[in-house]
């Protein structure tokens, strides 16, 4: 592992060894190595000559595209921070993005070009927009095509994904050349990664599954496949008809593809390994994929905030009916450059082998900590190093570490965070709405559903439809309730807070 790594780098090495392989493709443009170095060296003059120095702010809003690649390239060669923007958001809450992060510069997909200049008026710091297409390719071809070689150090922040806090505030977590370094080339040799491999991008590049992935093919020459729209009977075609070798997904989309007629009956001899994570699999899924796909699954846990994976449970512990069922339910074992301790929430106390705490970790993969937050950045970050993840956790004799509760009540939804205060804040909000808590409730499907649990005003009784309806005006719509439940009160604790366990239990 190569911890003197630069994501600049990567196009240059790659286009002087292997100029002529494809680097990433998404069914409508395809680029080779040589073709990747020199657009993204074009797009780091276009946008030097626009007046973005080293640590300024870019965002792209587009779903899974060639030019995310690229503009994430041109950027670290300009030495500017990356913000790929969640497309599924609102204007208003794409505005609270850009405001946190000063971004000066907006790139943007036609498909958005009217969320777009609603953001630009609204944050009042974007210098330039850009719209993705013509205007864009004449943006670039009026830059220089000469690589000043800028690199940046290993503490250069190369990228700046967004997670939205229990409060709802959005925090741009760093991620540096450092961090990268070991977390996007690390794991992904005993996934069976290297240079003849077709690494399927499928999930969002607005997360650290997505783009995270996407560099772990392009730091090992790949050949990238990218997915714009996750539609299950298309991708499961993609995989076969592309010789797909590796790619990473979420539960939620391995369940729709072997759940497709006839998916047990694909040829999947090409692929060498599918590595899995972000929620929970059920032993009855695990069963089917294995059958399925009959190739190795390798399952993941690890934070935004710690650049991917830190745990992994390796394919020779996916063994449903064997004597080791048992480490199903686990996550896995820390890889060899993460530490990891139990501690009690309330005292910071190592807890003893086998009982469950907050997991916390130490890592060369640790974010440096959050965009211009210091605060947050504290409660995250202790001053040893040890990263508290919000995660309740256990450890046993082996070092195989066991999720088991959420500190912070975050929903996984399909692979996607939600937290309930943000949508408790906009429901709240509607003038029929006494009260309101929201919990996720087990789904088959999705890992997780969004309920919300309203009180109504005295006299009132508000349409569960119109309350969605009143909500998807100001959230995404994964982050909408799927179904809403009445209740005469809230269960509340001794403090005052509501019970959310009692509300699950319901």
């Amino acid at each position: 592992m190569d911890l003197e790594f630069r994501v600049a780098d990567v196009p240059r090495q790659h286009a002087r060894e292997r100029g002529d392989h494809p680097a990433v493709s998404d069914g409508v443009r395809s680029l080779t190595y040589a073709e990747l170095d020199a657009r993204s060296t074009r797009i780091a003059n276009a946008l030097r000559a626009d007046g973005v120095v080293p640590g300024d702010r870019i965002a792209v809003l587009d779903k899974n595209s060639v030019e995310i690649a690229e503009i994430l390239l041109g950027a670290v060669k300009a030495g500017a921070v990356l913000i790929p923007l969640n497309w599924r958001l609102t204007a208003r809450e794409l505005s609270a993005v850009l405001r946190d992060a000063g971004a000066t510069v907006l790139l943007a997909h036609p498909e958005f070009a009217a969320t777009a200049e609603q953001v630009a008026v609204e944050v009042g710091t974007i210098v330039k927009a850009i719209q993705l297409g013509g205007d864009y390719e004449k943006w670039l071809d009026a830059a220089s095509g000469e690589d000043d070689g800028w690199r940046g150090d290993l503490d250069t922040v190369v990228f700046q994904l967004y997670t939205s806090g229990t409060t709802g505030k959005p925090k741009g977590v760093l991620t540096t050349n450092r961090t990268l370094s070991v977390a996007e080339s690390g794991p992904a040799e005993s996934w069976g990664i290297d240079a003849d491999s077709v690494s399927l991008v499928a999930m969002p590049m607005f997360h650290i599954g997505g783009l995270g992935y996407l560099l772990v093919g392009l730091v090992f020459g790949a050949h990238n496949v990218v997915v714009r729209e996750l539609v299950p009977q298309p991708l499961l075609d993609l995989i076969v008809e592309k010789r797909v070798t590796n790619t990473f997904l979420v539960p939620a989309v391995i369940g729709m593809l072997v759940t497709l007629p006839g998916a047990a009956d694909r040829d999947y001899s090409a692929l060498r390994s599918i590595a899995y994570g972000a929620s929970p699999i059920t032993p009855a899924l695990l069963r089917r994929a294995l059958a399925t796909f009959g190739r190795p699954l390798f399952q993941l846990y690890g934070l935004t905030e710690t650049q991917g994976a830190i745990v992994q449970l390796d394919a020779a512990d996916h063994d449903p009916d064997g004597p080791r069922a048992h480490l199903l339910r686990a996550a896995g074992k820390p890889y060899p450059w993460v530490e990891l301790r139990i501690v009690d929430p309330a005292t910071g106390a190592d807890v003893p082998t086998g009982t469950p705490g907050e997991i916390l970790c130490r890592s060369v993969v640790n974010t440096p900590g959050y965009h211009n937050q210091p605060d947050t950045t504290a409660a995250l970050l202790d001053a040893d190093g040890w990263l508290h993840t919000g995660d309740i956790g256990s450890l046993d004799a082996e070092g195989y570490l066991t999720i088991s509760d959420r500190l912070k009540d975050m929903i996984i939804t399909g692979g996607e965070n939600v937290f309930p205060a943000e949508v408790e804040a906009v429901l709240a909000d509607h003038p029929d709405v006494a009260g309101v808590a929201v919990v996720g409730r087990p789904d088959p499907t999705w890992g997780e559903a969004v309920v919300a649990v309203v009180v109504p005003q005295p006299g009132s009784t508000p349409d569960p439809d119109g309350l969605v309806a009143f909500a998807r005006e100001r959230l995404a719509g994964y982050k909408l309730p799927k179904s809403v439940d009445y209740v005469d009160a809230l269960p509340l604790g001794p403090t005052g807070k509501v019970l959310k366990r009692e509300l699950r239990s319901r």
